[in-house]
């Protein structure tokens, strides 16, 4: 089982991305060969580099991991839109409004990632977690669509060992930043959210997934 893993930079002024805390701290667990990728918090460029690393590595799984201010949970994502739509630029400055991700899209694509199955295993190991809805308008809704986008089309040419498209989606997870110690050091972001995404994994080498 090989599963590629993504996060990103930091943005918007910020110094950390938590989807990076998580998905460093994050291990594979047994029979699982796990690759991590960091992309730039940038509309279009996040896609084409993961789906590049996609033809490279022809994995099995592809689990795009960012950070969500204002959530608590881990957030498996159920669908992503054909939508930019931007409160504030990208790293390159880039601020679409009302913009569509790929004007032959359809308006939507559902996860093919076992979201409920993935919840339900964070949960039974004891940490917080949801379906999410909404993937927002941002960097991350346009990485999670066109990704799937990209698997759907013919530009998809299929030559894993597998015979099998790969299962490809999104998690979000809380906008952890580190706090600061009474002495001023920095203490380091919660390791919840790799904990969680690990629990994740295990569904997958189990063998227990269905898209």
């Amino acid at each position: 089982m090989k599963i590629l893993m993504t996060c990103f930079l930091p943005f918007g002024g910020d110094n950390v991305n938590a989807s990076a805390c998580a998905v460093e701290g994050c291990r594979a667990p047994e029979n699982v060969d796990l690759y991590k990728l960091t992309v730039p918090v940038v509309f279009g460029e996040a896609a084409d580099l993961v789906c590049g690393a996609i033809d490279e590595l022809r994995p099995d799984v592809v689990i795009c991991v960012g950070e969500a201010g204002g959530r608590k949970a881990v957030t498996p994502e159920r669908i992503a839109i054909n939508i930019r739509d931007a409160r504030i630029a990208d790293n390159k400055g880039n601020r679409p409004v009302d913009e569509k991700i790929a004007e032959d899209g359809p308006a939507g694509y559902f996860s093919t990632l076992p979201v409920k199955e993935l919840t339900a295993a964070m949960k039974a190991a004891g940490f917080d977690a949801a379906v999410s809805d909404t993937a927002g308008t941002f960097v991350c809704n346009d990485l999670m669509y066109g990704v799937l986008h990209y698997l759907a089309s013919s530009a998809w040419k299929d030559t894993s060992a597998s015979g099998k498209k790969p299962l490809a989606g999104f998690i979000h997870v809380p906008a952890d930043r580190p706090s600061l110690r009474e002495d001023g050091t920095l203490l380091p972001v919660s390791a919840a959210s790799a904990d969680a995404l690990t629990e994740a994994l295990k569904v997958f080498a189990a063998g227990n997934a269905a898209g």
